[in-house]
């Protein structure tokens, strides 16, 4: 298998009308046109910013060279999994992601199960997660209907540092007051419920379909290892902290895990990352830079500003079982 090196990926704006048009000091964004509210820093078409493959989308690096980005156990050589910050001004939609198994009854070839990191949480932020007990399907519609859908989710306060898992069949809603990380399945499908009068379109009864009542949506308490820090670790995906003194060697980040994909991502502070056959790639804060299965050695230095810390994040898939 052909070594690959880890690589730079060019984010790619996702306006939406609840976002900011101000994203600052996050990113060095501010909108022309409509609010931006998401960033997608591993979409299939965001593009890879350095080395031989700079300009190549995403989707079509893993087409070509699926083997030795993702290893040769990997299930499927799509892309697995979608990062992105979400910069939420005003309530996103209330709303369901299907599982794989009615995502795949409608065409499509996976479902939605994702988590969220805060970044950072104003004093009181809340997120609303699944639905109190006691509601029944009947009182979904009938809420939806008569737009008082909210009265029956679950509030969940958000502090900087909480890792929340949302499974595919949860009902739920970002709300104002927080700055996010999601990882997810590599899957765009989302089932609005309630909108908030937004003139945007409703998917009324496949959110019914999608919904499960009762779900292992919630805050995950952290694993605190020797070496790191897991936020969580089931289907799908695992993300990890992993302090940088200094410098770490790609093989200590990756622990006793197998080779595979990985994502390291700078949720504070900057780094570089040094090895023989590339050149020197800088990992900006909030940026990613991708580490394939068959990456070569490398060195990962923290080049934080004086008064700033690297906060490391690394973000890897699970397939299955």
């Amino acid at each position: 298998m052909a070594e690959i090196a880890p690589f730079g990926i060019r984010p790619e704006i996702s306006p939406r009308p609840w976002g900011f048009r101000d994203l600052r000091p996050w990113y060095d964004l501010v909108a022309e046109g409509d609010p931006i509210g998401e960033v997608w820093l591993t979409g299939d078409d965001c593009r890879v910013s350095t080395g031989p493959y700079a300009g190549k989308r995403l989707a079509a690096l893993f087409a070509e060279e699926h083997e030795a980005l993702l290893g040769a156990s990997a299930p499927s050589p799509d892309s697995p999994l979608l990062i992105k910050t979400i910069f939420a001004r005003e309530k996103l939609s209330v709303q369901v992601h299907p599982d794989d198994r009615m995502a795949q009854k409608y065409g499509d070839p996976r479902g939605k199960t994702e988590c969220w990191y805060a970044l950072a949480a104003e004093p009181g932020a809340k997120v609303a997660l699944g639905v109190k007990h006691g509601t029944t399907v009947a009182q979904i519609e009938q809420e939806i209907h008569d737009g008082t859908l909210e009265a029956s989710l679950n509030a969940v306060p958000v502090a900087a540092g909480d890792m929340i898992f949302v499974d595919a069949g949860t009902i739920h809603a970002i709300w104002p007051g927080s700055i996010l990380m999601e990882t997810q399945q590599n899957c765009d499908l989302t089932y609005r419920m309630f909108d908030y009068g937004r003139p945007r379109e409703l998917h009324i009864a496949k959110s019914i379909e999608a919904t499960k009542l009762t779900t292992r949506a919630g805050k995950v308490a952290p694993q605190v290892l020797a070496d790191r820090t897991v936020l969580i670790d089931v289907e799908y995906f695992r993300v990890e902290r992993i302090p940088v003194e200094g410098r770490r060697s790609g093989e200590s980040l990756r622990g006793d895990r197998q080779p595979g994909l990985a994502y390291l991502f700078a949720a504070a502070g900057s780094a570089r990352l040094l090895g023989p056959g590339f050149e020197p790639l800088e990992l900006p804060s909030r940026g990613v830079v991708a580490v394939p299965a068959a990456s070569p050695e490398f060195v990962l230095e923290d080049t934080s500003k004086p008064g700033e810390k690297l906060d490391m994040i690394r973000i890897t898939p699970n397939w299955p079982k």
